[in-house]
């Protein structure tokens, strides 16, 4: 069943004890209005919280969070005018992948940065979100791509790429018009 995620604003919280991301979630369901998207323990032995809300409602419950995480949180990330993509993408709901269209595809070291940088990169162009994974059995990275004519995507993958410290960016690669057999089975 979809997640009905309000908008327009994503908070993130990585903490490195399992114990604690549901007290942290507590936190920040007690003190506003705000949907988790996902909670749940992932690898390498990590609690990753994400949930969206109204901008202000969202920041009582992202302070709420940081101070119940307390010196368990490993990263953190408030984007308080998150692209609609984005949002759909964590609700499960993707683009499909046209048979001209260009494929970018960026990874990263954090969850966090994969956040900032999908967001980054459909505010950037005209391109939409085709895959989101996040942390889940590939070692707390995440990586994403995005379709569209190959121009927006090129400016969509410096987009990501910016918005991000270099040191979290792993790969971004470019794929143009991917046969037909990769098209909605990896893109």
């Amino acid at each position: 069943m979809p997640i009905d995620l309000p908008g327009p604003a994503l908070g993130l919280f990585e903490l490195e004890s399992l114990a604690r991301g549901p007290v942290v979630a507590d936190a920040i369901l007690k003190q506003a209005r705000v949907r988790i998207a996902i909670a749940e323990a992932v690898s390498p032995g990590k609690y990753l919280l994400v949930f969206s809300g109204e901008v202000g409602e969202l920041e009582e419950s992202f302070k709420a969070g940081l101070e119940a995480g307390g010196s368990r949180v490993l990263d953190s990330l408030l984007l308080p005018h998150i692209a609609e993509g984005v949002i759909r993408a964590l609700d499960g709901v993707f683009a499909t992948v046209g048979p001209d269209d260009a494929v970018g595809l960026v990874e990263l070291h954090t969850v966090a940065a994969t956040l900032k940088a999908a967001d980054a990169a459909l505010k950037k162009a005209n391109v939409r979100l085709t895959a989101l994974q996040l942390a889940r059995g590939i070692g707390g990275k995440g990586w994403f791509s995005v379709a569209g004519v190959q121009h927006d995507v090129e400016a969509a993958l410096d987009g990501a790429a910016a918005a991000v410290e270099p040191t979290l960016l792993v790969a971004t690669e470019l794929i143009q018009r991917p046969h037909a057999d990769l098209r909605g089975q990896v893109v």
